[in-house]
């Protein structure tokens, strides 16, 4: 599976931001200077994203506007935009998105994400963190797509329970399978700390939200990282049922071998605490997902003096530059590579399902930050084969959907 390894959001300005009365024009209209191949109108590909921008911050003084360009390479932006809460945290009634059919004044076109694009001093740690468990990733994606099972051996011992052989055989089929599936397990407990170190980072005082993404944009690209391969892997997931009948196998196996008193060699290596979480983590039709929901959900929980709004504000504002992406001919012309468009709806659906577990009222209310019409259509134009999953995920995996509070043409688009 494709990893899209540099995934640039565009910065978005603190939530209240009004227009100026005299604005610029839209950079998607003059181009801006050193925008390189994605300037010309080229796909940078799936390693090299850059999103759409919400309006540009406010000018520096004696300085152009800074918008979130590459590091160190920063473009010049409009200015038509201005703070009204200057660097402080803004207020934070309304929405720092555009709706389904703005483009702003202030919104710039797909940029360069240079590959050696580094994180800052203050980053660093965690950042080093969260990049050791994003490498191993693309491996347990790896391992997981070339996934078989051992369903032909358990078929034919279970056909014939007094052949000696046949049961040694299922046996030695299943044993490395669960060894894989527990190191998989395990894989999910540390993705769940990376989460918590890069939310910690995201939403802490004294800075908004949204002027985090701006400030640390290499832990806002790990952040859509891990949601994509949180996606990827239970997309993978639930398309393959032998997961599931391989440990069924192998915990019927030792459970008759202890009513036997027979000691297996594999008991030692996935003991009967450790088979009883796996077995609750598989049974989940999204087992990562749940797990980062749960971990999103404990952070705000253990964190009573932290605002909420610190932890939505940053995931309505990663949904909202996901959808403007796709649903916006200007920025979506530029990526034809069909693993760039996957990467960022997984991204969407990913900080919508964690929005929908963390808000009081959700992702479907019609207060909530998330225009979920808009990213429900956007799924939708895409063909079924990409996008079942993603919506399905949707269906049966918030909180919220069924809560009266969402209305029925929001229902009726997921039907």
């Amino acid at each position: 599976v494709p990893h899209p390894r540099h995934f640039e959001f565009p910065s978005p300005s603190p939530i209240a931001l009004r227009p100026s009365q005299t604005s610029s024009p839209s950079p998607l209209s003059q181009g801006l200077p050193g925008e390189g191949a994605a300037a010309a109108g080229a796909d940078p590909g799936p390693g090299a994203i850059a999103l759409p921008l919400s309006p540009a911050a406010p000018r520096s003084p004696g300085g152009p506007a800074r918008g979130w360009g590459p590091r160190g390479a920063l473009g010049t932006r409009s200015a038509g935009w201005q703070g009204s809460a200057g660097r402080g945290r803004a207020p934070r009634s309304g929405s720092s998105c555009p709706g389904p059919a703005q483009s702003p004044p202030g919104f710039s076109p797909p940029g360069r994400c240079p590959a050696d694009a580094q994180p800052t001093e203050a980053e660093t740690a965690v950042w080093n963190q969260v990049n050791a468990v994003l490498e191993e990733a693309q491996g347990v994606l790896a391992e997981l797509q070339s996934y078989t099972g051992a369903g032909q051996e358990i078929r034919e011992a279970i056909q014939n329970p007094g052949d000696l052989r046949l049961q040694e055989r299922a046996w030695s089929a299943v044993c490395p399978l669960v060894a894989k599936l527990k190191r998989f397990y395990e894989f999910s407990l540390r993705l769940e700390n990376a989460l918590r170190s890069l939310l910690e980072a995201l939403t802490s005082p004294p800075y908004a939200p949204t002027q985090h993404l701006e400030r640390e944009q290499a832990l806002a690209k790990q952040f859509a990282e891990i949601l994509h391969f949180t996606l990827s892997f239970d997309e993978l997931k639930m398309t393959n049922p032998a997961i599931q009948n391989d440990f069924s196998y192998y915990r019927r196996t030792i459970s008759r071998n202890r009513i036997n008193n027979l000691q297996l060699d594999a008991e030692s290596e996935v003991n009967n605490e450790m088979a009883n979480r796996m077995s609750l983590f598989y049974a989940e039709a999204t087992p990562m997902l749940k797990t980062l929901s749960n971990a999103t959900t404990k952070f705000v929980s253990e964190n009573k003096t932290l605002p909420i709004e610190d932890t939505t504000d940053c995931l309505s504002t990663m949904a909202c530059v996901c959808r403007v992406m796709l649903e916006t001919p200007e920025y979506r012309s530029r990526f034809t590579n069909t693993e760039t468009l996957l990467f960022c709806m997984r991204v969407m659906v990913g900080v919508i399902i964690l929005y929908d577990h963390v808000h009081p009222v959700g992702a479907f209310a019609k207060t909530s930050k998330i225009d979920m019409k808009g990213c429900i259509k956007v799924l939708k134009d895409q063909p079924s084969t990409s996008t079942e999953g993603l919506l399905n995920a949707l269906r049966y995996t918030t909180r919220h959907l069924n809560d009266d509070t969402t209305s029925k043409q929001v229902r009726a688009l997921l039907q």
